[in-house]
């Protein structure tokens, strides 16, 4: 057993005790976490390793690689979930490696639209496709009819999370 995932159990275990049969949308939610966490390490990981990558700078390659006219960097804060003082360090250093080109539209200066360079298309798509055979991998021992399952069971949480909040909405 991976020691990351011996330490998410033992939280677990901490929190609910062993025999873990109370508070059922509490075990639920920490087992969800967990896993996330799990996987998002991992995936940190092999990024700065094999592409001197790191996840925001991933997640920020996603959503231009999605729109190829480019994002504000306000929509990208959204989108993200990044502050915009972030965004825009973000951006600075994928410019400096190329990747990324600032552009005023229409010669607004009030206005910076951020969009992948060739390079940046490039280097996103062989990410994204390393990014699809890691996660691959992790669920490998999982069937994917349970995959397919679990995709629904959760989206039913997450929908039911979503009709109790009360403040903001993410997607």
């Amino acid at each position: 057993m991976a020691e990351a995932e011996a330490i998410n159990i033992d939280l677990e275990i901490i929190v609910h005790g062993a025999q873990g049969r109370s508070k059922p949308e509490l075990r639920l939610w920490l087992r969800m976490l967990s896993t996330t966490k799990l996987i998002s390490q991992e995936i940190r990981r092999r990024l700065r390793a094999e592409f001197g990558a790191t996840l925001p700078q991933f997640d920020l390659m996603a959503q231009l690689y999605r729109e190829k006219e480019g994002l504000r960097l306000g929509e990208l804060s959204k989108r993200t979930m990044v502050t915009n003082g972030n965004v825009t360090g973000l951006v600075e250093r994928l410019e400096a490696d190329g990747y990324v080109q600032r552009v005023t539209p229409d010669g607004d200066r009030r206005v910076t639209v951020a969009k992948l360079t060739e390079s940046g298309m490039t280097f996103f798509a062989a990410m994204a496709t390393a990014h699809e055979s890691w996660l691959q991998e992790m669920m490998a021992d999982v069937d994917p009819q349970m995959i397919a399952t679990l995709w629904s069971e959760i989206g039913a949480v997450k929908n039911s999370a979503s009709n109790h909040l009360s403040g903001a909405v993410f997607e």
